[in-house]
């Protein structure tokens, strides 16, 4: 294995207003751009040339990441002048591969964080002699997700697109996200027009008797598509319940970037990082949080669960409970902000405008 792709050209939109100057796959989780997780896995283990397909604020991708040969890795990037869906994305990307045609080429989505075993599925897809193969994660409720229901040899029967009735329900397997190509059939992708591999590209192969292996990996997997889920993974990242060679320190409580200020007296856990430039200042709380740089946060207030954007600032004793906080915004002192606040950049809420509780 040594070649992959990483779709990277969603506009995020369900993470707004953190993908308004940042794509989602830069937005910072544990200190770094998510995608420097992804990339740090697959160089961990054995792919060595990658190409990202993106197309939302592309122009952010090469100058943080350049050749790639930071991260030991050969980085090429391909960006859809039209949103092409998860296929047409990969199709478009099909003259920078250099694999034979019954070569395996590993595909990410830029937007899941998980600890499958890369190898694994590559050997998969090899012992299996899979046209595709597929990592398959089982989750509680999947109506959200597309089934993929599978024999016991772990071949692939159908595609179930987000089911909603309990009839619909035959499998908690979901399709996670990560696949392994036969090289030859990312050339049979339709060229020039949006693809879904989900909802055109599987069932079609299925249909025509392709040989579609799934692998049911149950480790650490979970998609940030939401400003919820994104805080945890990152604060999943620092903790260590989340493997990634790219969390630039120890694991632990709190990560704090060079730079960052944080008083003696004020209290960093569950997984809090605090980045470059930020201030945290005295007597304050921040409890399984993200701190972007150059963020501050005044005295006494108290984060939980919350994502605070770059230069964006809290006031003295303003409680944040699950909200987002965009670039530059500012939020006064003594409000209460609850679970799905979303605060627009450069935002300004004066102090006490907005609570939940008495302001005596």
């Amino acid at each position: 294995m040594t070649e992959a792709i990483l779709l990277v050209g969603g506009k995020g939109t369900r993470l707004r207003p953190l993908t308004v100057h940042t794509p989602k796959p830069m937005v910072r989780a544990a200190g770094v751009p998510f995608l420097t997780h992804q990339l740090a896995r697959a160089r961990a283990a054995g792919v060595d040339h990658i190409v990202l397909a993106t197309s939302y604020l592309a122009e952010v991708f090469e100058p943080h990441f350049g050749d790639g040969s930071a991260l030991g890795l050969h980085i090429e990037y391909v960006t859809e002048e039209e949103p092409l869906g998860t296929g047409g994305a990969i199709r478009n990307v099909a003259s920078r591969l250099h694999s034979g045609s019954d070569d395996p080429v590993l595909i990410f989505n830029g937007d899941i964080l998980t600890g499958l075993d890369i190898r694994a599925l590559v050997a998969t897809h090899e012992s299996t002699n899979a046209d595709v193969s597929l990592h398959l994660t089982k989750v509680t409720d999947p109506r959200a997700y597309g089934l993929v229901p599978t024999d016991g040899t772990g071949k692939v029967l159908a595609f179930l697109e987000k089911p909603q009735t309990p009839e619909e329900i035959v499998t908690d397997q979901i399709n996670a996200g990560a696949y392994v190509f036969r090289r030859s059939l990312i050339d049979t992708i339709p060229a020039g027009r949006p693809v879904s591999v989900e909802r055109e590209t599987f069932p079609d192969l299925l249909a025509a008797g392709a040989h579609l292996q799934g692998m049911v990996d149950s480790t650490y997997w979970l998609d940030l598509g939401t400003p919820a889920a994104f805080v945890r993974g990152s604060a999943d990242l620092v903790l260590g319940r989340a493997p990634s060679p790219a969390v630039p320190g120890r694991c632990g409580d709190r990560l704090i970037l060079p730079t960052a200020r944080v008083a003696p007296d004020a209290k960093l856990t569950g997984g809090t990082v605090v980045g470059e430039g930020a201030f945290v200042a005295e007597g304050a709380r921040v409890f399984g949080s993200t701190i972007l740089p150059g963020a501050v946060i005044e005295p006494g207030a108290v984060i939980t669960d919350s994502l605070i954007g770059t230069r964006a600032r809290i006031g003295e004793r303003s409680v944040l409970t699950g909200t987002v906080i965009g670039d530059g915004a500012v939020v006064g002192a003594d409000n209460e902000l609850r679970d799905g606040a979303r605060v627009w950049c450069d935002a300004h809420i004066p102090a006490g405008a907005v609570r939940f509780s008495s302001d005596q």
